[in-house]
């Protein structure tokens, strides 16, 4: 999706909530997924389904194609999100024009029917498939060969090059560090990472392992997988390029 391109607009059949200091902020069951970039989208859900106060802060926001946002604080009895939601009431989008964004990040917590979701919305046109494998996978970082497995399992991502997530044992765990870094995924679960010392570098959070991930992604629980934009990959002994993604 350009820059130049519609706004895809697109009504969920789950219910979907969000919470805030203990509060019910939003509870929906026609929440409508916006893909405002192309790379997930983000829910907007109708003024009807807010509980909370929102209260005009005064500051308006200019979006080409969204149109005059106005800026507001959520509010409940207990606390103050500050500019935590926006309305487009004169959007050139129609279907915009009766609902508000939350922000994902000012609220505690998001719920899809039951089940909490972490990041963004799933994005119903998203996959992820995850394969075990007998191929043979070398990872290579300043000439050192930091793994070397024949039992991976890929995993398959929409938009995503492959990725491939290796038994510990057929990791060099001599050459990891522990990293602080985190990452979270709404397929996945929280991801932690290690740098790698080749002797050579220092090479930062380039390997992660999801320990305890989502139930869908049960599959990598406790394998490392390392960046195939950061690392050399020899797939059946043949050198793959390095892929171009947000990630290199």
């Amino acid at each position: 999706m350009g820059g130049d391109e519609e706004i895809r607009v697109e009504t969920s059949g789950k219910r979907v909530r969000a919470m805030l200091g203990g509060h019910v902020v939003a509870d929906t069951r026609r929440p409508v997924l916006v893909w405002e970039h192309p790379y997930y989208p983000t829910y907007y859900v109708p003024r009807a389904d807010v509980r909370a106060e929102l209260s005009d802060t005064g500051e308006v926001r200019h979006s080409r194609r969204l149109g005059e946002g106005t800026i507001h604080d959520v509010v409940t009895d207990s606390t103050t999100a500050p500019a935590a939601a926006i309305g487009y009431r004169n959007s050139p989008v129609a279907e915009l024009r009766e609902l508000v964004r939350l922000d994902w990040n000012s609220m505690d917590e998001w719920f899809e029917e039951d089940e909490p979701v972490y990041v963004h919305p799933r994005d119903p046109y998203k996959r992820v498939d995850i394969l075990e494998s007998s191929r043979h996978v070398q990872v290579r970082l300043d000439g050192v060969t930091v793994a070397d497995s024949h039992h991976p399992r890929i995993l398959f991502e929409t938009g995503l090059p492959p990725r491939y997530y290796l038994p510990l044992p057929d990791v060099r765990m001599d050459l990891l560090r522990p990293s602080d870094h985190e990452t979270h995924c709404p397929y996945k679960g929280t991801a932690g990472y290690w740098h790698v010392h080749t002797g050579e570098a220092e090479h930062p959070d380039t390997v992660w392992t999801y320990r305890t991930p989502l139930p869908e992604s049960h599959k990598i629980a406790g394998l490392a997988c390392f960046y195939d934009e950061r690392v050399d990959i020899l797939l059946d002994g043949e050198p793959q390029r390095r892929p171009e993604t947000p990630f290199s």
